[in-house]
């Protein structure tokens, strides 16, 4: 049977880019978003076009009830689950200094950014390991979509960039726990990514991309993490579980 992946945030953007390429690959996908379903009917058309197999898991995965109720419709259609991509995740509603930072617009960013994915993890990372016991030749895999922020400052968001670097001591800790179950755990720090995220800021960082900001002198699309998640999910890179991919154009490359 064809796998199958449950993608978080995945009705837009990044998410969005993944579900597509995955479906390519011959995945059947579970596509997450707080939207309405009938908000996201064109996009479930589009991805169940051409023999696609895709259906919507309405939450909030910073909510415990929604998480589980997620898994349970996922567990329901199609009685397995090969790939969880944690990728949802939110901005700061205001860009504040950290001096001026509240503790409201931070608790809800935690919520969601690294609270939500820690525990949706651990749901999944144990039905993941009953399906192994029965399922020994089948793959399963975890892939973290975080940030450049988790190691690049940004004094005006804070939070964000905390809940980055939570995600990745997550992935090295799902990452050690799983490894007995040959379940590999992996994370992506994509750089500047064309996104309604994004869409407020594109003239800045065309100036700088144009400046020297990223090696390679283009934003990053949806499309290119879509490509590194089937890499990762597929086998294309094994024995390399923990480790963090930057999908960043070089942006992180230090150069004197």
């Amino acid at each position: 049977m064809k796998p199958v992946a449950f993608i978080t945030g995945g009705s837009r953007g990044i998410g969005l880019g993944i579900a597509q390429a995955l479906i390519k690959e011959g995945y059947r996908v579970a596509i997450n978003g707080v939207r309405s379903e009938d908000r996201v009917v064109e996009t479930l058309n589009e991805l169940n076009s051409h023999g696609g197999e895709a259906i919507y898991c309405q939450g909030d995965v910073g909510d415990a009830s929604d998480r589980s109720n997620m898994i349970e419709k996922i567990r329901a259609k199609w009685g397995q689950l090969n790939l969880l991509v944690n990728n949802a995740g939110v901005a700061p509603k205001e860009r504040k200094d950290i001096l001026e930072a509240d503790e409201e617009s931070f608790d809800w960013l935690m919520g969601i950014n690294l609270k939500g994915p820690y525990f949706l993890t651990q749901m999944t990372a144990n039905w993941m390991i009953e399906q192994k016991a029965n399922k020994q030749k089948d793959s399963f895999s975890i892939i973290n979509i975080s940030s450049v922020s988790a190691s690049v400052v940004s004094v005006n968001r804070g939070e964000y960039c905390i809940s980055k670097a939570g995600m990745s001591m997550s992935t090295k800790l799902w990452a050690s726990r799983l490894g007995e179950f040959d379940i590999p755990v992996y994370e992506i720090q994509p750089g500047l990514i064309l996104t309604d995220m994004t869409a407020g800021v594109i003239e800045k960082y065309d100036q700088l991309i144009a400046q020297g900001l990223t090696v390679q002198k283009r934003w990053g699309k949806p499309e290119d993490l879509g490509k590194t998640v089937v890499a990762l999910a597929t086998g294309m890179i094994p024995y390399a579980t923990g480790q963090v991919i930057h999908t960043d154009g070089g942006m992180t490359i230090q150069n004197l």
